[in-house]
């Protein structure tokens, strides 16, 4: 059942992007404005790992997939402490939620964290703007009635290039990890808890989905996560058999802390890069990354990998992307997006040094690319 009729008061709301364009709908979750970069994703299921993938801040998230709602919230499918993003975008919010896992409903969780959301709205004509001028700046509204004033504020709103969105989302202190991944058990779902640790690996919090550690606790790494700004002394005096440089919001040319401390760590420790670890370590080996048109968002991404040919179905969340012309002769390019040929993979020709630009964690899946977690394994064990 959709809200928009429903027994509930509906409060109107504006989106309204940068070059004017305006769309009219009902507000949801927490009443007040939310401004950001505007992009789609492409995903039919996970709605509330994606609402908390910090990759996601200073963004307006708009769902493809029409129904948004209809398997509420629980506490097991979150990806980090709370929602970073600006704003959420649904054709339609079901306010019932029917799902033997749900312990709560999307509005009341969007509300909880102060989120603004806009349903109600032909997300598929959204959709076609952003593919066809591309991601630009909005912003929501359930208290500005002016469509022209929102357009001109959303226009003067600071965009993603050159800020530094990863200090709002790492963490302040260094922590263990020890969860692996969910297992259902009946109906009292449980982590597990690996007792088997025979690699000590340290994960840099730029922004870090909760699946990567659970994935790496999965293959028996002991995980240590270390805030963003990190000296790569500290982390080489922790004495790890490996370096993850994790996923994060933004442009990967405004932390320059974490590229001066990355390329401190390359040949001295086995390093794995997935997103914006990706880039940076790109950024480290002394290439270049540009801004995508509207980037990459949902899971039904094809990657090939060159080596053996064989096509993955990757989940991914990026807005920019290594220049594949200005990655030196040291990196080797090993994956490529089968849409637009941007890089997807790299790894050093002679260093226990790979990444990808892709989620190999997923969550939401597919599950393509889990096999990259062993791959790190063993080269770490390989040393």
């Amino acid at each position: 059942m959709s809200g928009i009729g429903h027994e509930h008061p509906q409060k109107k709301a504006i989106l309204a992007l940068a070059d004017g364009r305006v769309f009219k709908g009902y507000g949801f979750g927490a009443e007040g404005e939310g401004v950001g970069e505007v992009v789609f994703n492409t995903s039919m299921t996970g709605y509330q790992e994606i609402l908390t993938d910090p990759s996601y801040c200073g963004q307006l998230v708009t769902m493809t997939y029409p129904l948004i709602g209809n398997t509420g919230v629980n506490d097991q499918d979150v990806e980090s402490a709370k929602p970073f993003l600006s704003g959420f975008i649904v054709k339609e919010y079901t306010d019932h939620p029917s799902n033997w896992r749900a312990t709560g409903d999307l509005d009341a969780y969007l509300k909880q964290h102060g989120i603004v959301g806009i349903q109600g709205i032909d997300t598929r004509a959204l959709t076609k703007h952003i593919r066809d001028v591309g991601a630009q700046q909005g912003i929501i509204s359930t208290i500005e009635s002016d469509e022209k004033r929102l357009a001109k504020r959303a226009a003067e709103a600071p965009g993603l290039i050159g800020r530094d969105l990863v200090k709002e989302v790492s963490c302040e202190t260094s922590y263990e990890w020890t969860e692996g991944s969910w297992r259902s058990q009946a109906l009292n779902p449980k982590p597990q808890i690996s007792n088997f640790k025979s690699y000590k690996v340290v994960t840099y919090d730029f922004g870090v989905k909760r699946n990567i550690l659970r994935r790496l606790v999965d293959a028996g790494c002991s995980v240590t996560v270390v805030p963003a700004r990190t000296k790569a002394a500290d982390v080489l005096s922790m004495n790890p058999d490996g370096i993850v440089l994790s996923n994060g919001p933004g442009d990967p040319g405004a932390v320059p802390y974490a590229i001066e401390s990355t390329r401190s760590l390359i040949g001295k420790k086995p390093i794995f890069g997935i997103c914006l670890g990706h880039q940076i370590l790109g950024l480290a080996m002394n290439g270049k990354t540009y801004k995508l048109k509207f980037g990459h968002h949902g899971g039904n991404q094809p990657v090939m990998d060159l080596t053996t040919k064989k096509v993955e179905i990757t989940a991914q969340n990026h807005g920019f992307a290594v220049d594949v012309a200005s990655i030196g002769s040291e990196m080797e390019l090993t994956h490529i997006n089968l849409n637009d040929r941007t890089v997807e993979g790299m790894r050093h020709r002679t260093l226990p040094v790979f990444s990808v630009q892709y989620h190999p964690e997923a969550s939401p899946g597919p599950h393509d690319s889990s096999y990259l977690f062993n791959r790190f394994v063993e080269m770490m064990k390989n040393g």
